[in-house]
């Protein structure tokens, strides 16, 4: 039985969920976010797609119980509406 390879993401100021289950998310946005913090990124685009809004607001209910979050609001027109949400991190 073979495992799969961890994949390494580049760390930058956004995440695309899009290559993701939902079932990652809980684990790798954390994870993610202090990444950034470590890279002194203190604001983080996180892509979710419009769809359905299920990924938003499973996104949104995590952003609320994670200390590193200051702050989060979807993104404007010029940066993915509300397929997208922008994240304030503590520094």
């Amino acid at each position: 039985m073979d495992e799969e390879e961890p994949v390494e993401i580049p760390i930058r100021d956004e995440i695309d969920l899009h290559t993701f289950r939902p079932s990652e998310v809980g684990e790798l946005l954390p994870e993610y976010f202090r990444a950034c913090r470590e890279k002194e990124i203190s604001r983080v685009r996180v892509i979710h797609g419009k769809g359905t809004g299920a990924l938003r607001e499973g996104v949104h209910r995590l952003l609320r119980k994670l200390p590193e979050v200051v702050d989060f609001q979807l993104a404007g027109d010029g940066s993915g509406g509300w397929g997208a949400t922008w994240v304030t991190l503590r520094r």
